[in-house]
């Protein structure tokens, strides 16, 4: 009894460490279904709030200018992971986005970001060009 208790907990120690390893991980915090998703290319209207990982201090909002940011997915315009973490979202949805520094500034600071740090963004997609918001 006693090894598959030391087994398990292993094997969720070991769970917990490839998922530490993924550059990304997205969690969706309020869920909507529409019939047109965010694609490569579509520009897109986001607002988000940023905090490090390390300590919870937040290091940037759009909210707090009441302008939503504004770009085109996949074109390299914002860090890698929200070029690929806002992908497939409808209007209205929600996600909260861990990313590694591999894939946000990685070992360059960056204002208040230092550098090596774990990005947490809340994230909220508020329109893609030339699409209707439509819940089903």
């Amino acid at each position: 009894m006693r090894f598959a208790s030391v087994t398990a907990a292993l094997g969720l120690f070991l769970a917990g460490v490839s998922a530490l390893d993924k550059p990304l991980n997205i969690e969706v915090v309020h869920k909507v279904e529409c019939d047109r998703k965010t694609v490569a290319g579509d520009k897109v209207e986001v607002h988000y709030r940023g905090t490090l990982e390390s300590d919870g201090s937040e290091f940037d909002a759009s909210y707090n200018r009441g302008t939503p940011l504004s770009f085109t997915v996949g074109k390299g315009q914002v860090i890698k992971g929200w070029d690929q973490g806002l992908l497939d979202m409808c209007i209205g949805e929600k996600r909260k986005l861990t990313i590694q520094p591999d894939w946000a500034y990685g070992s360059r600071a960056m204002g208040p970001i230092p550098a090596n740090s774990v990005l947490i963004f809340e994230t909220e997609m508020v329109g893609i060009a030339g699409v209707e918001k439509s819940e089903l």
